[in-house]
């Protein structure tokens, strides 16, 4: 089971970027291989928590980290791709550490810590391949695709040749939300690697709902009789079911009732969000001879 990267660093998951800041410089006083010399134990701790600190202080790789937990970010980041863009040697030197990050200036050693990352050796990370440039597809779900998930062919272009990548859509993919593929990008240059395929989500738009984050809105009309005197109305929901919805007597127009749970998932957990009934009171243009007559009854009691 992936590590809980704000649980390595001793932060709450609201912490800004000071406080990760902080925290990680606190223990990596404590843990560099500097001051915790031979200590096998220690060096592992330091390597943790750099990786930890690698995730959490880039806002994009968080914000994914955030998104698919632990598990899925492990799934989606490889080791390379966690500590790109981080020079540890450069942080560590604020920090007031001098030289190489792992040994000092002098003995200029390192752990083995996986090819292309800050512990690999620097004859093999030097001599990596270039990876090739990542390829984002916007993908149409309907509202029922993106909320319990789906599956969906995708056709990428590969060298000139037509590649068919199936793509496991997860429930609760709402706009906006990517799905990293690793390996299935634009080839790398000289050999290297293929870079990464993003599928995000585009929703097209539903007939019955509109969305506002996890949660639904749909429309309903009403008689005048239904808002001043009560009544219960069907309104759909999402699977394609019918609840049975009270409207209170003395309901306004545009009034909007809530019906917890019956709003999208999330991608991560159990949690849903909720369906609001915008109500709408019907006023006729033409009434009955026998409708006017009752209507002018009741405006003679003053309503």
């Amino acid at each position: 089971m992936a590590e809980d990267y704000y649980k390595i660093l001793g932060v709450n998951r609201t912490a800004n970027e000071a406080e990760i800041k902080k925290a990680y410089r606190k223990l990596a006083m404590k843990y560099h291989p500097d001051h915790a010399k031979g200590d096998k134990a220690a060096e592992e701790k330091f390597k943790k928590i750099s990786e930890a600190y690698a995730v959490l202080s880039d806002k994009d790789k968080r914000q994914e980290y955030d998104t698919f937990g632990s598990e899925g970010f492990r799934q989606r980041f490889s080791q390379e791709d966690i500590f790109r863009g981080f020079d540890i040697n450069d942080i560590l030197k604020e920090f007031g550490f001098g030289g190489d990050a792992f040994g000092g200036a002098g003995r200029g050693t390192r752990f083995s810590y996986g090819t292309g990352t800050p512990f690999g050796g620097r004859g093999r990370q030097q001599a990596q391949s270039v990876k090739g440039s990542d390829l984002i597809y916007e993908m149409p779900l309907t509202l029922r695709e993106a909320a319990f998930g789906t599956t969906k062919d995708v056709s990428i272009q590969n060298q000139g040749a037509s590649e068919r990548v199936t793509v496991k859509i997860p429930k609760g993919m709402a706009a906006g939300k990517k799905l990293r593929l690793a390996g299935k990008g634009n080839p790398g240059p000289f050999g290297g690697p293929r870079g990464d395929l993003y599928i995000q989500a585009a929703l097209m738009e539903d007939p019955v709902f509109s969305v506002d984050g996890q949660d639904l809105v749909t429309h309903r009309d009403i008689k005048i009789t239904e808002a001043l005197l009560g009544a219960t109305i069907s309104v759909p929901t999402l699977e394609e079911k019918q609840y049975n919805l009270k409207v209170p007597a003395g309901t306004k127009s545009g009034t909007k009732l809530r019906l917890p749970g019956h709003g999208l998932p999330a991608m991560q957990g159990n949690k849903k969000g909720d369906l609001y009934v915008r109500l709408h009171i019907q006023v006729p243009k033409d009434l009955t001879r026998e409708q006017r007559e009752l209507i002018e009854k009741l405006a003679e009691t003053g309503i």
